[in-house]
C-alpha cells in the first residue's frame, strides 16, 4: 500500500543536478535500504522526504496528499542532536515537551527498554559509547508515534558490537511497532540483514529499486558489493 511518494524530483545546487526525476513509492510496513556511494544524493533525498529540504522541481506526497506538519515522521539525519549533560531519560522528556507531546514516565520508560537504555538510570549521555548515543538518537526520533522512520548512515562509524545492537533494536522496532523504514547505509552485507527493498542511486538517479529477495537472486553467487559495483557500471 503506497504510503510515501515522490513525483519526479529534482534538486538543483548551484547549477549542478543533485537529484534528478526520482519517482519512489515507500510502502507502508517495508524497510527500504538505500544504497549509493558518496556524493549519490542519499541524504539530499531524505532531507527532502522529510521536508527539511525543499526539492527544486517535483514533490513528496503522503497518503497521496501534500506534506503536512501533521505527518506521523521521525527522523535521524547525520548525528543525533543530544543533549549531552542531561540522561536519556530526561532527553526523551525534553524532546517530548518540544513536540508538545504528553509523555508519562511509563512512556519514557518504555521507550527507553526498546532501544536497549533501560539501566542507563542518571548517567549522562556524554559518557555514553558511540553506539549508546546512536539508540538515544533513534529513540528521539521514535517519541510521538511516527510510522515512519528516516535513519541516514545509522550505523557509520559503529564497532561490530554497537552495528549489531542497532541492527536488533531496528528489528525490534519493525516487529513491535511496525514502523516503516527508510536507512541509509554503505554497509550492503547490514542493509541485507534488515532490509525487505532495496533502493540504488547513482549520480543522483534511481537506477534500482527492487524487492531483497529480487536483489539477492539477481546478485547469485557473487559477493554483494561486487554486484552493487555491477550495478554502477551498468548505468554510468
Amino acid at each position: 500500500m503506497e504510503f510515501v511518494a515522490t513525483k519526479n524530483l529534482l534538486k538543483c545546487f548551484k547549477n549542478t543536478n543533485v537529484l534528478s526525476d526520482i519517482d519512489l513509492t515507500i510502502e507502508k510496513g517495508e524497510i527500504y535500504g538505500l544504497i549509493g556511494n558518496n556524493g549519490a544524493g542519499k541524504t539530499t533525498l531524505l532531507r527532502i522526504i522529510c521536508n527539511l529540504l525543499q526539492p527544486t522541481k517535483g514533490e513528496v506526497l503522503w497518503n497521496k496528499q501534500a506534506f503536512s506538519s501533521k505527518v506521523p515522521m521521525g527522523s535521524l539525519i547525520e548525528h543525533p542532536a543530544l543533549y549531552f549533560d542531561m540522561s536519556a531519560y530526561e532527553n526523551i522528556k525534553a524532546k517530548a515537551i518540544a513536540l508538545g507531546v504528553k509523555y508519562y514516565k511509563s512512556d519514557i520508560d518504555a521507550l527507553l527498554k526498546l532501544v536497549g537504555l533501560e539501566n542507563t538510570d542518571k548517567k549522562r549521555v556524554r559518557a555514553f559509547s558511540m553506539g549508546m548515543k546512536q539508540r538515544l538518537g533513534i529513540a528521539l526520533a521514535l517519541v510521538g508515534e511516527p510510522d515512519l522512520l528516516i535513519l541516514d548512515e545509522p550505523i557509520n562509524g559503529l564497532d561490530p558490537q554497537g552495528i549489531s545492537e542497532v541492527r536488533n533494536m531496528l528489528l525490534k522496532i519493525h516487529e513491535e511497532r511496525g514502523v516503516t523504514m527508510v536507512i541509509s547505509s554503505h554497509i550492503l552485507d547490514e542493509l541485507a540483514k534488515i532490509a525487505t527493498r532495496f533502493c540504488v542511486l547513482h549520480k543522483g538517479k534511481l537506477v534500482k529499486n527492487c524487492s531483497k529477495e529480487e536483489f539477492m537472486s539477481e546478485c547469485g553467487d557473487r559477493d554483494i558489493d561486487e554486484y552493487y559495483l555491477q550495478i554502477l557500471k551498468e548505468n554510468e
